[in-house]
């Protein structure tokens, strides 16, 4: 059975500062598993064919105005049969007063009642998108994330292959580190991977010889960072000799990581290589690409040519 993520209702009360209208201490520990929203416009008019309880029900401009429009009756029954589906929570944007009837029929039914100064499209966009982070599907993978010149490149290897060394060389050179060992990567759209580290080991690199030590400490917060999209992935492993590694890059190279395809590439491992050097060249190499300039493909053209002309 998959596992299944959650936020509480309390930190998005906290994250979007929310006034709490009707919200007792145990609301706040509900836990929110539906990264879906609704406006219920429809429901409050009369439309009872589908109605997802789970999700967060969002009462915008509209739905106020359309509530005001009724006689007192009319909007005391509609409102009251909202809360009786037992909504997990319902939030009433753009500042609006909220209703005598709303807040009446929430607290008989026990529903948490919310308000935001916010608009309505502002709000749901931003809290769509806290739910997708939150929510998302997610895989532990044992390997060093860090952001070099701007590219979230995930180094993945054997144990001992040089990841947590070659991040602590990127940090020594003006890069960041975002997780050493146990990168958690989410899938947060149907495009994009985040990554970040556990909680307990956040920001701590393990040294054979040395030990555990703290970057936020030893080099500034300027040298970590939270979460970072992963846009590279580099395979790191011991130089076999006699196996052919690319010394073109003509052919993009992918890694699958819940679903998604990831460019990649290998990197052989040995004595005297300057991996933090390579592992630079090799993000900005991957920036290159996506602008639409490939070194290789240029360099094969410019040989295409020169045996045209000969």
């Amino acid at each position: 059975m998959p596992e299944e993520y959650y936020i509480t209702l309390g930190e998005i009360i906290d994250k979007f500062s929310l006034k709490e209208i009707v919200c007792r201490a145990e609301d706040r520990e509900k836990h929110i598993c539906h990264k879906e929203i609704n406006r219920p416009g429809l429901f409050l008019a009369g439309f009872y064919e589908y109605f997802d309880p789970e999700r967060i029900q969002i009462i915008g401009k509209t739905e106020c105005k359309y509530l005001l429009g009724l006689s007192k009756e009319e909007r005391a029954k509609s409102i009251d049969f909202l809360m009786q589906q037992k909504p997990v929570c319902v939030i009433v944007t753009h500042g609006h007063n909220v209703s005598e009837e709303t807040e009446s029929a929430a607290r008989r039914h026990g529903i948490p009642l919310l308000n935001t100064e916010k608009d309505t499209s502002y709000f749901m966009a931003a809290l769509i998108a806290e739910l997708n982070v939150a929510l998302a599907e997610r895989v532990q993978r044992h390997g060093v994330l860090v952001e070099v010149y701007g590219e979230g490149v995930l180094m993945l290897g054997d144990s001992g292959v040089g990841k947590s060394e070659t991040a602590i060389d990127l940090v020594k050179r003006g890069h960041r580190l975002v997780a050493d060992d146990a990168v958690i990567i989410k899938k947060v759209s149907d495009k994009t991977l985040v990554g970040s580290a556990p909680e307990m080991i956040r920001h701590y690199v393990e040294l054979r010889g040395i030990g555990v030590v703290d970057i936020r400490r030893l080099y500034g917060m300027g040298a970590v960072k939270v979460t970072e999209k992963i846009d590279l992935i580099i395979h790191l492993e011991p130089w076999v000799q006699g196996k052919f590694y690319d010394r073109l890059g003509m052919d993009t190279e992918y890694t699958e990581i819940l679903g998604i395809r990831v460019p990649s590439m290998t990197i052989p491992v040995r004595p005297g290589r300057n991996l933090a050097l390579i592992v630079e060249i090799a993000a900005m190499n991957s920036r290159q690409k996506l602008m639409g300039f490939n070194t290789a493909q240029e360099l094969s053209d410019k040989l295409m040519n020169q045996f045209e002309k000969e």
